[in-house]
């Protein structure tokens, strides 16, 4: 069993940046690959950004790429999602997750640990 938790959201205006860490306190999460997804009211969870285990790879959804950056510190256990260049359409509720599939998976199932979510609202 791993535990995720999620800290950093809050409210910001457009245009500004986030950092979300995701730690995993009390168990190592350093073999599993790490997603962030994320849900906004009346939608779908999607897919935000994934990074390898050992950090070597990262995948990211199109809306996000180039404003968005997934890293990992596995000494730490913590795994991060700076967002920079925020806009309206970015406020969700993001979630991360640990999973072992190879590569690390876009889908939802492909992960089996969870966080609580955090909100993140962007204000325009």
């Amino acid at each position: 069993q791993v535990q995720l938790v999620e800290s950093g959201g809050g409210l910001v205006q457009a245009g500004g940046p986030l950092r979300l860490p995701c730690a995993a306190p009390g168990r190592t999460s350093s073999y599993y690959n790490m997603g962030w997804f994320r849900q906004a009211p009346g939608k779908e969870r999607e897919f935000v950004a994934a990074i390898s285990w050992r950090g070597g790879s990262t995948i990211y959804a199109d809306s996000v790429k180039g404003r968005f950056t997934i890293s990992r510190d596995n000494a730490k256990n913590t795994g991060y999602l700076q967002m920079n260049s925020l806009n309206p359409e970015d406020t969700a509720v993001y979630y991360c997750s640990c999973g072992r599939t190879s590569p690390p998976s876009l889908s939802s199932y492909g992960y089996d640990y969870w966080g609580q979510g955090i909100q993140v609202t962007v204000s325009s």
